[in-house]
């Protein structure tokens, strides 16, 4: 299996719906964006145009982040994707300094929260931020808890441009497979040699 996920950039207009999704699946703490979408103005006037890049975690198979990680925490799953797991994280953020992407996250001391006006946590927040242990690093996931129950990541089914596409590449006959042998997308800073599993179409 290798799971992995199109970016289309030609069909992304920046509205930012997956990085709500993505915070409402994974109850993400405030700051934290497992999935972005940065805009850059490019050219010059009159013919000055918009361009989106949206940026996730790329799962890599040659990951830097699960290189340098000292506990063996950071790991190459089965199905081609990177995740961490949390109890065997110490907090020590090399990984995030190793990720060409800027794609993980530290959660602090402190956790901060939506609802600071108010000095607590709303219901959401509580149950939802023990997810999220405090000194530990987190990242996008692929939306594991989704796909366990045959969802597509949370990004991917809120797409209202349908700018992504998410599937196993190792099957022919899958959709990602079909674009990808069609469009031949390619892969955000090539030269970074991360061999990584997430796809751009220009």
């Amino acid at each position: 299996m290798k799971l992995a996920m199109i970016l289309d950039r030609r069909r992304c207009y920046a509205c930012h719906g997956c990085a709500v999704a993505c915070k409402v699946a994974n109850a993400t703490p405030p700051g934290t964006f497992w999935t972005k979408t940065i805009t850059e103005e490019k050219g010059k006037f009159p013919k000055a145009h918009m361009e989106y890049t949206p940026l996730i975690c790329n799962h890599c198979d040659k990951a830097p982040c699960v290189e340098v990680c000292p506990t063996g925490a950071s790991k190459k799953m089965e199905d081609g994707t990177v995740q961490i797991t949390t109890s065997e994280c110490v907090g020590c953020q090399l990984c995030m300094e190793a990720c060409p992407y800027g794609a993980r996250y530290f959660n602090e001391k402190d956790s901060p929260t939506y609802w600071a006006e108010t000095g607590k946590q709303d219901i959401f927040e509580q149950s939802r931020y023990k997810q999220h242990p405090a000194g530990t690093v987190d990242k996008c996931t692929f939306c594991a808890p989704r796909r366990e129950k045959g969802l597509p990541p949370a990004c991917v089914q809120t797409c209202a441009g349908v700018a992504r596409i998410f599937g196993d590449l190792d099957d022919p006959d899958s959709e990602i497979s079909k674009i990808f042998k069609q469009y031949k997308p390619k892969p955000l800073y090539p030269e970074k040699g991360t061999s990584p599993r997430v796809f751009y179409i220009e």
